[in-house]
């Protein structure tokens, strides 16, 4: 039969049974046929779950007769029909030490060691080392060897994912190929729009993993071009973008928003672990995307019951970190807190405590479940698991206790020993723009003619840290900032920047407006002075009538 129609022919058949008697009909078959035929079988044969019936497929004749030829004829086989039996062999999980695959890998490395494969011969059978031995495989290195020698420029996109997945695994065994690398680089750069959905995961996964730092124009390019893409690709080609978004740094406001578009169509059909890849992104570059949150609020409230403790914890993390609460808010919580009530001792201690230190940023008080945070034994393992009682988790820990104790008075269970308790809080990197305080220090000299009369960065006892401080007397008198008696009133001075919002919105973070909540609470007067306000301001003086109106907005005068 005309290879063809055989291939035609072949390809419509659904079922080993139909194949087989197909095969039965033919009188000859080429090595190429019977490759062929081997791989349309391991493709109807093999699910999710492995071979459907690996007996009644090893033990059917046309199967034994077809491995047969393939065995005894592997020296005749075109490099095609080779590495394509080989392929669809390891696919059928046949035994790798079986007479079959020893003849077939050794005809494989004796035509790699004369130069004979072309590079998508080298590909394929890149491909069928790395699923049978994994990336410890001598041979790989050889592969990579006879790569450099081809001329890259006419690889096909194919080609060239597979040696970035081989490059891949090769570099995690301690090789360098950097100079190959830069120029597969190069050439991927002018091929982009060209690659799939599959294709372009794969190459961002592969420059993610081989730290291609440099690469940027080729990870722009990439990422643009993932945007189409967002709605067809799958739940792991996803998780690969978003992770080379974040490695590299990288943000697209068109990116967001097809996410924006795709999230609540799909949200309830996502893998769990996708949706918390997606609010990990979220998180770590400040988006704010209210539709993203909302579906996810959602998504949780309906399926929650089915998510691991790490999973719960990925969804709900973000919310407080961006200081948002949802539509749905009452019964996302609700959802939580039942959670909590039947798996609490699920949980890790490192992820029961962000997961509740993050509620209480946005007002969601784990009340119930303090007595069990703040119990010796509980912080005994905080202790004994990496990272320990570190400062971010102290500082977690501390914060919590001073919710309790300022918001929740009704709150009667065990508190937080002093020893465990941090003297300042870890502020985020970052979190104070110091340009736009020397602006605000600038305006205030200016207003108050003397500089004695307040002070910067100033650490209370409550283990906050106030921007700027003003203390004021009984009759409104400013005080030397240096002064301790006859004070009447003391105002903090957020200096809110940029980093301290959600990214293109006016949305405080979650860790500032606990703090801003806190320092009320606390006695203090807050006076917000945020980035949006003051950035137009031209001069001293501009800033210093700005600083009147929102710190004295009715009168102020000066102590001698």
């Amino acid at each position: 039969m005309d290879e063809q129609l055989f291939f035609k022919k072949l390809n419509s058949l659904g079922t080993s049974k139909e194949i087989f008697d197909f095969l039965c009909s033919l009188e000859v078959m080429s090595d190429t046929m019977a490759s062929g035929a081997l791989q349309r079988i391991s493709e109807v044969e093999v699910d999710d779950n492995g071979l459907k019936d690996p007996e009644g497929l090893l033990e059917n004749y046309v199967f034994r007769a077809l491995c047969f030829q393939l065995e005894f004829e592997s020296s005749k086989l075109s490099n095609t029909g080779l590495l394509n039996a080989l392929q669809a062999l390891i696919k059928l999980r046949i035994d790798p030490q079986s007479t079959l695959m020893v003849s077939l890998l050794s005809e494989g490395e004796e035509r790699l060691g004369k130069g004979r494969l072309t590079v998508k011969n080298l590909c394929t059978l890149g491909e069928s080392l790395l699923e049978l031995e994994g990336p410890s495989c001598v041979m790989l290195e050889q592969i990579v060897n006879h790569m450099q020698e081809k001329d890259i420029e006419k690889w096909s996109p194919r080609e060239m994912v597979m040696v970035y997945k081989v490059l891949q695994v090769t570099v995690r065994e301690g090789k360098c190929h950097q100079d190959l690398i830069n120029r597969m680089n190069s050439v991927t750069l002018t091929i982009v729009s060209q690659l799939s959905p599959k294709f372009t995961s794969i190459i961002l996964n592969s420059l993610f993993v081989l730290r291609q730092t440099q690469a940027v124009p080729l990870v722009t390019a990439l990422c643009r071009h993932s945007v189409k893409y967002i709605p067809y690709f799958t739940g792991d080609e996803l998780v690969n973008v978003l992770e080379a978004f974040l490695y590299f740094g990288h943000h697209e406001q068109i990116f967001t928003e097809a996410l924006e578009t795709h999230i609540p169509m799909s949200i309830f059909t996502m893998h769990p672990q996708t949706v918390c890849k997606v609010m990990q992104y979220c998180c770590q570059k400040m988006i704010l995307s209210k539709p993203i949150f909302d579906a996810v609020a959602e998504g949780f409230i309906s399926s929650a019951d089915r998510f691991t403790t790490d999973q719960i914890a990925g969804y709900i993390i973000p919310f407080g970190t961006l200081n948002y609460l949802p539509s749905s808010a009452s019964s996302l919580f609700r959802k939580l807190e039942a959670i909590l009530h039947t798996r609490l001792s699920h949980f890790q201690p490192h992820t029961l405590l962000k997961l509740l230190h993050s509620c209480v940023l946005i007002q969601r008080y784990p009340v119930n479940f303090l007595p069990k945070i703040f119990s010796p034994y509980f912080l005994q393992q905080l202790q004994a698991q990496p990272p320990g009682l570190d400062r971010t988790v102290a500082s977690q820990l501390t914060q919590l206790f001073l919710t309790v104790t300022l918001e929740c008075p009704f709150y009667e269970g065990p508190k937080l020993l002093s020893k465990y308790q941090v003297k300042a809080f870890l502020m985020s990197h970052n979190s104070l723009d110091v340009h736009l305080l020397k602006r605000v220090k600038t305006g205030l000299l200016y207003l108050l003619k003397k500089r004695i009369y307040f002070a910067s960065e100033v650490s209370t006892p409550y283990f906050y840290t106030v921007d700027i401080e003003i203390k004021l007397d009984e009759e409104d008198f400013v005080l030397p900032a240096a002064q301790h008696e006859e004070v009447h009133r003391r105002i903090a001075l957020c200096v809110d920047g940029r980093n301290r919002f959600c990214i293109n919105s006016h949305n405080l973070l979650g860790e500032e407006t606990i703090k801003q909540r806190h320092l009320q609470l606390l006695g203090y007067e807050v006076v917000q002075i945020p980035f949006f306000e003051i950035e137009s301001l031209q001069n001293g003086r501009k800033m210093a009538e700005y600083l009147q109106k929102k710190i004295f907005p009715h009168t102020y005068g000066l102590s001698c």
